[in-house]
């Protein structure tokens, strides 16, 4: 029991740390749902199933080991390169997105058109033409493409979140293994995986709160570009550990 209670532990705390360090679990998800306007329960929504793939993928790899009796160091080099290959998937999204925002934000410059009024009122109105012409003809579909990009977003981040490893969750899966503790294997994949979503939500509802309180009127046209930046960065960081 005392060593089950500390293994759970063990999890638990690694799990939480795991996740608090790691910014690539939680920035993309508050990046993508300030400029794709996503609902709080659409953002809490996918941050929990982009979790799941997260750690099941992981839980999956260190059962499948245990099945064919590979040693941990073997796991570990394999958990290794798809931490490489969830960063490296990170940069070319983020750079992508990054692309298009920039492309989005110059083609979205305001600018101002003079109305005459048949009393002979004039008054300036500003504008841009993505957000206040071309949405009014087809608001399914905007010119700018923005529709498509966004609504790929969650499926993207998902397959990225599916590559991405549980370094410490290997190791813990394999020591009550060696004992045909399976009752044990099952808590520690339940609590690292409970504790790893729940930070990971719980970072995300609060930077929502607060970059939604934010609000920069002169560079929102580029806010897109912005996300996909972040994104970018989170890559780098996961790739060349900045």
């Amino acid at each position: 029991m005392n060593e089950t209670l500390i293994l759970c532990g063990t999890a638990a705390s690694l799990g939480f740390m795991h996740t608090l360090f790691g910014p690539d679990h939680y920035l993309p998800f508050v990046a993508m749902s300030r400029v794709g306007r996503w609902s709080l329960r659409k953002t809490i929504l996918i941050t929990v199933l982009c979790g799941f793939g997260h750690v099941l993928s992981s839980v999956a790899l260190g059962l499948g080991g245990i099945a064919l009796g590979v040693a941990v160091f073997r796991l570990e080099s394999i958990e290794g390169f798809r931490g490489d290959l969830a960063g490296w998937l990170l940069v070319a999204f983020g750079l992508a997105y990054t692309l298009w925002g920039i492309k989005r934000g110059l083609r979205n410059r305001p600018h101002t058109h003079l109305h005459v009024h048949d009393d002979g009122t004039v008054h300036a109105h500003e504008h841009v033409h993505e957000q206040d012409h071309l949405h009014i003809h087809n608001p399914a579909k905007p010119a700018d493409g923005s529709s498509t990009a966004t609504s790929l977003t969650p499926w993207i981040l998902f397959t990225i979140f599916l590559f991405g490893p549980c370094e410490p969750l290997i190791p813990m899966l394999m020591y009550p293994a060696a004992g045909g503790h399976w009752t044990d294997v099952l808590l520690v994949t339940t609590v690292f995986g409970a504790i790893t979503i729940a930070t990971m939500t719980s970072i995300v509802v609060l930077a929502c709160a607060g970059v939604g309180a934010l609000h920069f009127r002169y560079m929102e046209r580029f806010s897109h570009a912005a996300a996909g930046f972040v994104i970018l960065l989170c890559g780098a960081a996961i790739k060349f550990g900045l």
